[in-house]
Parts: C-alpha cells; sequence; structure tokens
C-alpha cells in the first residue's frame, strides 16, 4: 500500500512538471507575439508621424510658393552668348552684327547688371572681292529691370553704355591694302527685353531698342583738301547718330543664390526623390 502512494505521488509531480513546461512555452510564444505587433504598430506609427510631418512641411510649402516662389528672376546669374546689339554691337555693314558672350546677375529686386565683350569679324565687301572689311571688338555694360517674376515670359527694360553702332570707312585703295577700316561709336542704348526663364537652366532673351551715339558726326566725316566735308561711309550724310537695333541672346542659368527655407526643403525633397 505504502509502495502504491509513493508512485502516485511521483506521477502527480512529473505531471505538474510537464505542465509547467507547456505553460512557459505558450507564454514565451504569447509574449514574443505581443513584442512583434508592438514593434509593427510602432513602426506604423512612425511611418504616419513621418507622412504627416511631410504633408504639413509640403502644404507649408505651397503656401509660401503661392505668397513668394515661383519668382524666377529672383538671384541668378546667367552666363551668356548672342548676337546683335548687346552682344555687344549692331552695324551697318558685313554681317550687320557682332557675336560676343556675357554675364548678367539679376538681384531678389529684379535689377539686373550685365556686360558684353564680342567680336565684329573681318570679311570680304560683299561689292567688290578685292576689298576687304576690318574687324574688331566692341563692349557693353549697362542695368536692366524685369516686370512679371512669376511667369515664364519677362518683359524687361534696360539702358546700357558702350560700343552701340559700326561702319566701314568707304575709302580703301593700295594704301591701306584695299581694306575698308572700322568705325566705331561709343553711346547709350535704350533696350525692351522680352526673356525666357523659370527654374531651367536655359535662357533666352529677344531685344530691340534705340541707340544714341553722339560722337556719330565726328567720326562720320572728313574735310577734303579743298576744304569740303564729306562723308567717310556709304550713307552721304553719315552715320546716324540714332537708330533701332535688335539682339538675339542665349545662356545658361545658375539656381537661385542664397535660397530661403522653402527653397532650401523643395530642394533636399528633390534629392531624395532623385535617389
Amino acid at each position: 500500500m505504502l509502495k502504491k502512494g509513493i508512485l502516485f505521488l511521483c506521477m502527480c509531480v512529473a505531471v505538474g512538471f510537464a505542465q509547467d513546461d507547456e505553460i512557459v512555452d505558450d507564454t514565451a510564444e504569447v509574449n514574443e507575439a505581443e513584442v512583434v505587433e508592438q514593434s509593427r504598430e510602432s513602426r506604423s506609427s512612425d511611418d504616419r508621424a513621418q507622412r504627416r510631418q511631410f504633408e504639413e512641411d509640403q502644404r507649408a510649402d505651397e503656401f509660401a510658393n503661392s505668397l513668394r516662389r515661383r519668382d524666377w528672376l529672383k538671384d541668378r546669374l546667367i552666363l551668356e552668348v548672342g548676337g546683335g546689339s548687346r552682344n555687344p554691337v549692331w552695324g551697318e555693314t558685313g554681317l550687320g552684327m557682332g557675336f560676343g558672350f556675357g554675364a548678367e546677375y539679376i538681384t531678389r529686386w529684379h535689377a539686373g547688371f550685365y556686360a558684353s565683350f564680342g567680336f565684329i569679324p573681318s570679311g570680304t565687301d560683299t561689292d567688290f572681292d578685292h576689298i576687304s572689311l576690318e574687324g574688331g571688338t566692341g563692349w557693353k555694360v549697362g542695368l536692366n529691370y524685369y516686370l512679371f517674376p512669376k511667369e515664364q515670359l519677362h518683359l524687361g527694360l534696360s539702358v546700357s553704355y558702350g560700343t552701340v553702332y559700326y561702319d566701314h570707312n568707304i575709302l580703301a585703295d593700295e594704301s591701306n591694302d584695299y581694306m575698308r577700316e572700322l568705325i566705331m561709336l561709343n553711346g547709350f542704348q535704350f533696350d525692351v527685353l522680352v526673356t525666357y526663364l523659370t527654374d531651367a537652366w536655359y535662357f533666352l532673351q529677344f531685344s530691340v531698342g534705340l541707340y544714341y551715339a553722339p560722337e556719330a558726326k565726328d567720326k562720320s566725316f572728313r574735310i577734303t583738301t579743298d576744304g569740303k566735308e564729306v562723308s567717310k561711309v556709304v550713307n552721304k550724310d553719315g552715320i546716324p547718330d540714332a537708330g533701332i537695333v535688335f539682339g538675339l541672346t542665349i545662356g545658361f542659368a545658375f539656381p537661385e543664390f542664397f535660397p530661403d527655407d522653402t527653397e532650401i526643403r523643395r530642394r533636399e525633397r528633390e534629392e531624395r526623390y532623385n535617389e
């Protein structure tokens, strides 16, 4: 009888240990599942918070954009090449224009400072094959003011000083190797500008204007040996001291210098998106 009692007690103890092991295993599985679920919920909550923050920043930027951004002109540096009156001179003979390069910086107040330097190519007289046209260089500095900064097309006004017009001396003989010498006029120029410029790199500008060269008469006429005043150029009245000029310019526009927080965040988002 005693042996049976001892055996029964041993069996009860063994069953108790087995049940404890099962309880421990079940508890561990439940705890692990809870940890996984909590981690998943935490990540999801973080993602939602980041998404809400991103959307809030984006709305704030869009609001700021509606008030201030879309100002394509602000703090822009532009490297330019072109032909005609702004790069840097318009003329009567030869191709009728110079070809050159320049730079312009447009401030946040939409006023731009620019300078250009260029060349007048030499060539052959279109009427006489044995007579050549002298080439040369020209320059111009000026101040521009642009309107409609939030549009892609900007109307502008410009005033500048430099080489504004050229022509060639009509005389060409063996004394100067049959070359018609260049006559360059300095003066003032007033232009109306039509400019295409956004946040992209490309820049396009057409200009039409009026030049005024106070030295035109002095450089247009010479006194002959018999004391007569004769025009140096084909036009018997000399070079006009005022006239209409044209120009066409293309360029590379750098991004806005000195961007504010809105623009910095926009660029950072673009970089993350591109990555």
